[in-house]
């Protein structure tokens, strides 16, 4: 059950990469929770605070797939360094408006526009490293602990993020994250290069076309995505979290709720040693995301803050382990000169979900359709349920999948791919 440290004590890049990634997502958790207060603080409307997640879904439908077909032709590191230099710039931006004396609503929209754009590129570049930085072998400990990190980062930056909000001025927390790039941007010149692939495919429309292709031809991909958007789409609430907020214990307690997730997912990943000796990984996926609807039907219907953040946690837990089973197929059994854009297509599957999910949240809780907060939150987490059971009986393939199978899979198209790179050159 315990959490296997392997990669950290045998890969330099991998602890540099590991080590930046929790500093600057320690800060951007913190703007996480700013921004959606800060809208709605100015506006007072869960629509507007849901708007934020439109904004961000247009450029990351484009930005992915761009940034999926650079990071298969050009070095990853620069891509991913490049990326974190823009994302600070857009942190710049926001702390400059909150110091002005009317802070403008329109620019908080258009900074998530930009953040979605950029991360749109940075992270296919990001997630495709990753698997060149470690033994093949050592790829659910190198999931475990990035997610690790990145719930570290939410477990202490959310609520921080509240007790910042409650006792300073919003351009403080601005300055907070803005800070944090410096460490990562450093950690990243650090890391030695990751060349494209021999032989990389040109970024073209048909080189995205080419990745959409060999996703559609793999059920258990398929099945990854589409498990997790139906999760995050009716189970996301993230978007109501300001008003849950104020009948639970005003601003100092939002921080809690946004961060109670992380402590699930905290515990579920220091005993996930047990995930590297499990193969049935598409059934895990499905039978994570249908508790992580059980776990959201509770906190729409807990009423109380111990319940709600308790159920938050559990819904955590179950949200981890349907991440690094998706990680682990995907990272252990896609070729490298796929990965970039394979990574592009999965950020979609797991952000799109998310956006749209507060979006709906915010939608069903509006005035006039009568569920309110707490019904939008529960009534989601039923819908979850339902279209996981669904999506179970539609993807028979899926339930069966072996991570054995996966591997061996991969092993053959490098093989194949580095074989014929000379008559693809036509050298």
């Amino acid at each position: 059950m315990s959490l296997d440290l392997s990669p950290l004590r045998t890969s330099r890049d991998f602890r540099l990469v590991f080590t930046g990634g929790v500093v600057t997502a320690f800060g951007s958790f913190i703007s996480y929770v700013t921004i959606p207060y800060q809208v709605a603080k100015l506006t007072d409307d869960p629509l507007m605070v849901g708007l934020i997640g439109v904004c961000e879904l247009l450029p990351l439908l484009i930005m992915s797939f761009v940034g999926g077909a650079l990071a298969d032709y050009i070095d990853r590191r620069l891509l991913v360094r490049g990326s974190e230099f823009a994302l600070a710039l857009i942190c710049g931006i926001l702390l400059v408006n909150a110091l002005s004396d009317e802070p403008h609503l329109w620019l908080l929209y258009v900074a998530a526009f930009l953040t979605a754009a950029v991360a749109g590129l940075q992270r296919p570049a990001l997630d495709a490293m990753l698997p060149r930085l470690v033994k093949p072998e050592e790829l659910p400990a190198v999931m475990s602990l990035h997610s690790l990190g990145m719930q570290f980062a939410q477990l202490f930056g959310m609520p921080l993020a509240g007790i910042l909000l409650a006792s300073f001025d919003l351009a403080w927390v601005y300055a907070f994250d803005l800070l944090t790039f410096a460490v990562s941007l450093i950690c990243l010149t650090l890391v030695k290069a990751v060349p494209p692939p021999v032989a990389a495919d040109r970024p073209s429309l048909n080189s995205v076309v080419t990745g959409l292709k060999y996703a559609k031809s793999r059920p258990e991909l398929l099945g990854t995505y589409l498990v997790d958007i139906n999760a995050m789409f009716f189970g996301m609430p993230s978007a109501l979290y300001p008003f849950l907020a104020q009948d639970l214990g005003g601003p100092k307690v939002l921080g809690l709720m946004y961060a109670a997730p992380a402590v699930g997912s905290l515990i579920a990943t220091i005993g996930s040693g047990w995930t590297a000796r499990v193969h049935r990984h598409g059934l895990m996926v499905l039978i994570a995301a249908a508790f992580w609807g059980v776990g959201i039907i509770g906190v729409g219907l807990s009423g109380t803050l111990w319940l709600t953040l308790l159920c938050l946690a559990f819904a955590g837990a179950a949200d981890m382990v349907s991440g690094l089973f998706r990680m682990i197929i995907w990272n252990q059994t896609i070729p490298d000169h796929l990965r970039g854009r394979l990574a592009g297509i999965e950020m979609l599957s797991y952000t799109t979900g998310p956006l749209l999910g507060q979006l709906r949240a915010g939608a069903m809780a509006r005035p006039g359709l009568g569920l309110g907060v707490a019904g939008s939150i529960w009534m989601g987490g039923v819908l979850c349920v339902a279209g996981t059971v669904a999506l179970a009986a539609a993807l028979p393939k899926f339930v069966r999948y072996n991570g054995k199978d996966g591997m061996a899979l991969k092993r053959a198209a490098d093989e194949e791919w580095v074989a014929t790179a000379d008559a693809r050159t036509g050298r």
